[in-house]
C-alpha cells in the first residue's frame, strides 16, 4: 500500500505539477485548494503526510496546522512557502510542523523531506506502541475474571477525556491503574501529576492544587503554580480525594465545570486543559450522607467509575503475582533469584490479604532479603508467620466468646498486614503497647 499525501496550496499549477511528480514516485495524491478544504479532506480520510502551503488567502497554513493538531496530533506536516523567513520557520516548527521547504521546489529536496517525515512517523508509532506495552501492570496482572473486567474498564476509559473515579481498598493498586489510564490515553506524552489529598492540611491543599500569587493570603509562601496548572494538556491524579476539605471540593467542582480557576490571592482567571483522575478507598455515597463529601462533585468525578478488586476476590492471581514480586526483588537486590514451591504458593492463597497487592509485594521483598534459601517452602513461610490460613466467619461462631476471639484475631492480623508485619506500628495503631499486642496474639492463637 502506497503512502497517501495531501497537498494543500492555493496555486492550481503547484497542485498539478507537484501532484504529478509525486504520483510518478509511487505516492497516492490528494489535493486541497485552501485550509478549509484541507481540514474537510483530513476529516474524511486521514493521509499519511500533509504538504501545506503557508501563504494562502482566508485560513493560512499556520492556522490550518493549528486546527490539524487539535484532531491529529501525530500527523506529519511539511510546510511550503515562497516567502520563507527564519521567523516563519520557527513559528511553523513550534506549531508542530515536521519540516519547512521553500519554493521554487526541488523535487529531490521534497522527496528527501517526505521520506524523512514518514520514517520519523514510523519510529514515533513504534515508540508509542512500546510505551504502552511496557506499562507497569502489577496491579492488573492475572487472568481472573475480575482482572479481565478491570482491564476492559481501563481500556474503555483511556479513550475518553472525561473524569474517572477509581474505587478500591488500600493496597489494591489504584495509582497504577491511574498511570495505566494516562499512559493509554492521547495525553500519554504529557505530564501526569499526582497529588495525595490526605498529605496536606486543609489550609495548604488549595495552594497545592490551584497555586498561589505572591502577596496572597499566606505571606510565607512565594508565587507558584499549582498541580492543576502543571498538568496542563496532561492528567491530574487526585489520590484519597475523599480527604479534600469542603472548600477545596467547591473550588474543584467549579474547575471541573469550565476548566477555569484563580490562584490563591489572585484575580486573574486561568484556563487549562486537564483530565482529572480521582481515587479513594472510602464509600463516597456514605460520605455524602454523612455530609463529608459534595454530591455534585461526586457525580462530576464518577463519570467513568472503575473498581479495583481486592486480592481476596482474585485468588488465582496470587501465585503469578507472588512469583513476579519475588523474582523482581531478587534481581533488584542482585541476589540469586528465589522461587516459591507449589505448597508455599498454595499457602499464600489461603490468606485473606487485607493489605492487598501492596501487602503481598512487601512480603515477597522481605523474603528475598531475609531468607537465605533459594527455594521457598511452605515451612519457611510458616516460620516467618506469613500466609496464615483464613479464619472462620465470626458470625458463624457457636457462642459470643468464640465470635469475639475470632474477631480479635482477624483485627490484629489485619493491623499487622496493613503495617507490613511491624508489631510496633500495628500496636500503636490499635492503641496498645507492643508487649500487650504480642501477648494477645499468642493468647488468641492458642
Amino acid at each position: 500500500m502506497f503512502p497517501t499525501l495531501l497537498i494543500v496550496d492555493d496555486e492550481p499549477g503547484i497542485l498539478k505539477t507537484l501532484g504529478d511528480l509525486l504520483q510518478d514516485e509511487g505516492f497516492e495524491i490528494k489535493t486541497a485548494a485552501n485550509g478549509y478544504e484541507a481540514l474537510k479532506r483530513i476529516e474524511e480520510d486521514i493521509p499519511d503526510l500533509v504538504l501545506l502551503d503557508i501563504w494562502m488567502p482566508g485560513m493560512d497554513g499556520i492556522d490550518t496546522l493549528k486546527e490539524i493538531r487539535k484532531t491529529e496530533p501525530h500527523l506529519p506536516v511539511v510546510m511550503i512557502t515562497g516567502h520563507g523567513t527564519i521567523d516563519t520557520a520557527v513559528t511553523a516548527t513550534k506549531t508542530g510542523a515536521f519540516d519547512f521547504i521553500e519554493k521554487p521546489l526541488s523535487i529531490d529536496k521534497v522527496l528527501i523531506t517526505i521520506h524523512n517525515a514518514l520514517n520519523f512517523q514510523k519510529l514515533e508509532e513504534e515508540n508509542r506502541y512500546l510505551k504502552k506495552k511496557n506499562l507497569d501492570r502489577h496491579a492488573i496482572t492475572g487472568n481472573s475474571a475480575p482482572v479481565q473486567q478491570l482491564r476492559l474498564q481501563v481500556f474503555q476509559a483511556a479513550g475518553s477525556l472525561m473524569p474517572a473515579l477509581i474505587l478500591g481498598e488500600n493496597g489494591t493498586g489504584k495509582e497504577l491503574v491511574a498511570r495505566s489510564l494516562h499512559q493509554l490515553s492521547q495525553r500519554s506524552e504529557e505530564a501526569l501529576i499526582c497529588v495525595n489529598c490526605a498529605a496536606f492540611s486543609p489550609e495548604h491543599i488549595e495552594h497545592e492544587l490551584f497555586g498561589m500569587e505572591k502577596g496572597g493570603t499566606d505571606t510565607t509562601l512565594a508565587r507558584h503554580k499549582g498541580s492543576i496548572e502543571m498538568a496542563h494538556q496532561g492528567s491530574l491524579f487526585l489520590d484519597q480525594v475523599a480527604d479534600l476539605p469542603m472548600s477545596a471540593q467547591g473550588h474543584l467542582l467549579r474547575f471541573l465545570e469550565d476548566g477555569r480557576f484563580h490562584r490563591a490571592g489572585g484575580s486573574r482567571e486561568i484556563q487549562v486543559d486537564v483530565r482529572i483522575i480521582a481515587a479513594t478507598n472510602r464509600n463516597l455515597e456514605q460520605e455524602i450522607r454523612l455530609g463529608n463529601f459534595r454530591e455534585d462533585l461526586y457525580y462530576r468525578l464518577a463519570v467513568l467509575p472503575i473498581t479495583v478488586p481486592p486480592l481476596r476476590e482474585r485468588k488465582e492471581d496470587i501465585a503469578p503475582l507472588a512469583s513476579l514480586f519475588l523474582e523482581e526483588a531478587s534481581l533488584r537486590g542482585k541476589i540469586p533469584v528465589k522461587t516459591l514451591s507449589t505448597e508455599a504458593l498454595a499457602l499464600l492463597c489461603t490468606h485473606d490479604w487485607p493489605g492487598n497487592v501492596r501487602e503481598l509485594k512487601n512480603i515477597m521483598e522481605r523474603i528475598a532479603i531475609s531468607v537465605q534459601e533459594t527455594d521457598i517452602s511452605k515451612e519457611i513461610l510458616e516460620e516467618l508467620g506469613f500466609g496464615l490460613p483464613a479464619l472462620p466467619d465470626p458470625m458463624a461462631a457457636r457462642d459470643y466468646r468464640s465470635a469475639m476471639d475470632l474477631f480479635s484475631v482477624m483485627y490484629l492480623r489485619r493491623q499487622l498486614a496493613i503495617h507490613n508485619h511491624s508489631i510496633s506500628e500495628a500496636s500503636e495503631a490499635c492503641g496498645l503497647d507492643p508487649e500487650t499486642f504480642q501477648k494477645l496474639m499468642e493468647a488468641l492463637a492458642g
